[in-house]
């Protein structure tokens, strides 16, 4: 077990780490971060921020020699760099989990392997699998297999050829292409499991996306108790089976009354924000509690919530990139009650890029969604 005043590490200094950062200072802790940006979010209040990247083997050393256990904010931290840090102290979660989550094709082939309903998909290398692919999957969506997020490495695509043409626009990157389902809504669960293998989930969350990005998230779920619940269990099967340490997050599409999964996030969730403000635990003090090796904490919501992101086109006139650039005018948000306004300190707005959230809690999910919506159109976001 590892106590306060303990000094932590966070690789990855973005808002989720910052979370992270702030969660572990309420506990006691001090947090080292590394990260190459100079305006890192959760550098700015780390205890000491590590300007430098994640294959710069002194800072990794200064790392290893000044903090008792190391985490992550994000999955595309190389699995070497995990690894290596292994060797000194302990790293949670561990470099295979973390590698099955950060590329799309072992990802699905594991939810294929362990029997967890996943989508019809392919594995593209070559021109060659395009050409010989199930003509069934489409209409597809190919997706490059690192480094996407946000809707960001991805193409709709209706037949061959046009797959075709998207992996060469992907400059031949190893893709999946993905049958796209008729989708019902969309659902997530973000849980906690320690090294005893003891595993807490928070209650299953609604999530609506605009352009492959994270708009509205009400919790808990709408969907049906028997939904809820078989998503949590599928989420703990997949943290059993990847032998996963600490905080994860599962995205699953409902579709035609079935859940399917979409993606695994090996961290703390843009889906679990709500947590801070609404249950009784955050996703971030579990994921503390998870390093250190204590007893998870009972992550019971006791408030009805829906969380909205604020996005950087917020801070131009009329959302239009090439306007008047401005800060949004927060009273609107801050008079109305039950709302707690999340900003990230990010150094620059840009389009499509997360810059804060909101959340609304109150007694009544109706009224809590109602007023969450009321004050998305007040603030400027606009329906698309």
């Amino acid at each position: 077990m590892i106590l306060p005043p303990a000094t932590l590490g966070m690789l990855g200094g973005g808002q989720l780490g910052r979370f992270f950062v702030a969660a572990a200072h309420e506990m006691g802790y001090k947090v080292w971060v590394l990260d190459p940006d100079p305006h890192s979010p959760a550098g700015l209040i780390a205890d000491r921020h590590l300007q430098a990247g994640y294959d710069d083997f002194e800072a990794l050393d200064a790392l290893a020699e000044g903090c008792a256990a190391v985490t992550t904010e994000f999955e595309n931290v190389p699995a070497t760099t995990l690894d290596y840090l292994a060797k000194f102290i302990p790293v949670r979660p561990g470099a295979s989990a973390v590698a099955v989550c950060q590329n799309r094709i072992a990802e699905k082939s594991f939810l294929r392997d362990n029997g967890i309903p996943h989508g019809p998909f392919a594995v593209i290398h070559s021109d060659a699998d395009i050409a010989a692919a199930d003509a069934s999957l489409y209409p597809a969506i190919l997706k490059v297999a690192r480094f996407g997020y946000d809707g960001k490495g991805q193409a709709r695509v209706a037949n061959a050829a046009e797959a075709l043409h998207a992996f060469h626009q992907f400059k031949g990157e190893p893709c999946v292409l993905e049958q796209m389902l008729s989708l019902d809504y969309e659902v997530s669960v973000v849980l906690a499991r320690d090294e005893s293998g003891k595993t807490r989930c928070f209650p299953t969350v609604e999530n609506q996306h605009t352009h492959g990005i994270l708009d509205v998230s009400i919790a808990p779920a709408r969907a049906s108790a028997c939904q809820q619940d078989s998503a949590q269990e599928y989420a703990e099967r997949i943290a059993e089976r990847l032998g996963f340490i600490g905080t994860l997050a599962v995205e699953f599409f409902v579709s035609r009354g079935q859940l399917v999964v979409n993606e695994m996030a090996p961290r703390p969730h843009n889906s679990g924000h709500h947590t801070i403000d609404a249950c009784a635990v955050s996703q971030y003090d579990q994921q503390v509690r998870a390093l250190c090796g204590l007893p998870l904490g009972e992550p019971r919501q006791h408030s009805a919530s829906v969380m909205v992101n604020l996005l950087g086109e917020l801070w131009f006139e009329g959302g239009d990139p090439h306007g008047r650039y401005r800060e949004p005018d927060w009273s609107v948000l801050h008079a109305v009650p039950g709302l707690r306004l999340h900003l990230y300190a990010k150094h620059h707005a840009r389009h499509g890029r997360k810059m804060g959230h909101f959340t609304v809690v109150g007694s009544d999910a109706a009224d809590v969604l109602a007023k969450a919506l009321a004050a998305r159109a007040a603030i400027g976001i606009r329906d698309e």
